[in-house]
């Protein structure tokens, strides 16, 4: 990327510097740990302006009442862990404002680091008017976020056992996952649990193959010819009985989850009734067994998975994470900024040096960019967007900018509470090659030359 040197009449002029002002004086800056936690107000507040606390629960009620004792009604503190967590319930129960703010934005001039001078220099700060506070999303999204969270959790436990029953089957030199797609589909687990059953007979086990599988049956029965080892056999067992462990544990959680979207508050707009799938998709293992598509829309008021890219499951991750209220930012460049989906542009000497996006653990923007990235075979508008930037800057940064676009638009609808129509993809090279014929056209204009379409010249010529 060429570097250039911004225009002199966007230049910033110099500001004059103002004094900082005290705009909170009740506030206090916490520093919080997994034992103690270091707590800071004015010194005119108490003889002993800092104090240390222990993190059990009555002595969180203790710090609460020392806050409320000194005239506190704001306080900051990190969000480190979740040591954070208890304490912010317990400060916001007592009518306490809480800022919560990040931890790589607040820090110290280099010295020497302590508790004390961290939870002094919250407060500091906290005073100027200097911290923003971190997003929270409401209560109840907060509930949902829980359970989804576990069950992502809980999904990526069950895979890693699923590398384990494909080493004990191939330790047996039974290459069965090399003739089905899943090893966990009907044909796959059917088989596996015939063998730890006692059957070894690769004729009588190949019986079991589903009508809906692709591979033959004389396939499947020289993949099943193999050594049984006892141990071997053991190992299959045991990685079987986790992974139905675990499915079970899957299962519990799409229960609460199904409970929950049940008590959530219903979007005024989601009266309309739910429009049918564009074209249905195909079912995978980790879909959720309820109606996820229908709870989503009663929770939100539009239907995201109209998006192109975008599953029930991807939706589900992406409003538990952001909430379904966008006034929380002031316009969508918050939004994708704070998704880490736009450039971080680093300027200096007048020079570009960086544009690099920040490194982010967003599960939101996670969401966003696996939805990209399976885009690319899409007959879409987006799916058509996707490829072009591809080829010009290749996959990672088409996946970035896919992503701050699917980001877009999700922002849109979920505000205007507007429903997503795709134009298709013919629209969209159309509206591209017009662009692209107008940017011609201004930079002829501007060599002194005029851009005149190759039909005219063929009957112009005699």
């Amino acid at each position: 990327m060429t570097n250039h040197r911004p225009n002199k009449k966007n230049r910033h002029k110099p500001i004059t510097p103002q004094p900082l002002k005290t705009i909170n004086p009740n506030t206090a800056g916490i520093d919080i740990g997994s034992s103690e936690i270091y707590v800071a107000v004015p010194p005119d507040r108490d003889t002993e302006s800092v104090k240390v606390f222990a993190s059990f629960t009555r002595d969180l009620h203790e710090l609460t009442q020392w806050l409320l004792q000194s005239s506190i009604t704001s306080v900051a503190m990190e969000s480190t862990g979740v040591y954070w967590i208890p304490l912010y319930d317990i400060l916001q129960h007592a009518a306490i404002e809480v800022c919560l703010v990040n931890a790589r934005y607040v820090k110290n001039v280099p010295g020497k680091k302590t508790d004390v001078l961290d939870c002094q220099w919250l407060q500091q700060l906290h005073s100027y008017g200097l911290l923003a506070n971190s997003f929270r999303p409401e209560e109840d999204i907060r509930r949902l976020r829980t359970i989804s969270r576990q069950r992502e959790m809980l999904l990526k436990y069950r895979s890693a056992h699923v590398q384990h029953i494909q080493k004990a089957l191939h330790q047996m030199n039974i290459q069965l996952d090399n003739v089905i797609s899943d090893i966990t589909g009907v044909t796959g687990f059917a088989i596996v649990r015939a063998i730890i059953a006692g059957q070894h007979d690769p004729h009588f086990l190949a019986q079991y193959r589903d009508g809906h599988c692709r591979c033959s049956q004389e396939d499947i029965v020289k993949s099943l010819e193999g050594s049984y080892i006892d141990e071997h056999l053991f190992e299959l067992k045991q990685a079987v009985e986790l992974y139905d462990f675990y499915s079970k544990q899957i299962f519990e959680c799409d229960q609460r989850l199904s409970k929950l979207y049940e008590q959530t508050q219903i979007a005024d707009s989601a009266n309309k009734p739910l429009q049918p799938m564009k074209k249905p998709k195909k079912r995978i293992a980790q879909d959720i067994p309820f109606d996820l598509r229908s709870c989503l829309y009663r929770l939100a008021g539009v239907d995201l998975t109209q998006v192109d890219g975008l599953s029930a499951v991807t939706a589900q991750m992406i409003l538990t994470e952001t909430g379904v209220d966008m006034n929380k930012w002031p316009s969508c460049k918050h939004f994708t900024s704070w998704l880490s989906l736009c450039p971080n542009n680093k300027i200096t000497g007048g020079k570009i040096i960086s544009t690099t996006s920040k490194k982010t653990t967003n599960r939101a923007a996670q969401a966003f960019r696996l939805s990209a990235r399976s885009l690319y075979h899409s007959k879409s508008a987006l799916g058509s967007y996707y490829r072009r930037v591809q080829a010009q800057h290749g996959p990672q940064l088409a996946i970035k900018a896919t992503a701050h676009k699917l980001a877009r638009i999700v922002y849109a609808m979920l505000k205007d509470r507007t429903e997503y129509h795709d134009l298709g993809e013919l629209y969209y090279e159309q509206c591209f090659k017009e662009r692209t014929i107008n940017r011609l056209k201004r930079k002829a204009v501007e060599l002194g030359f005029q851009l005149v379409p190759s039909k005219t010249l063929i009957t112009a010529t005699p």
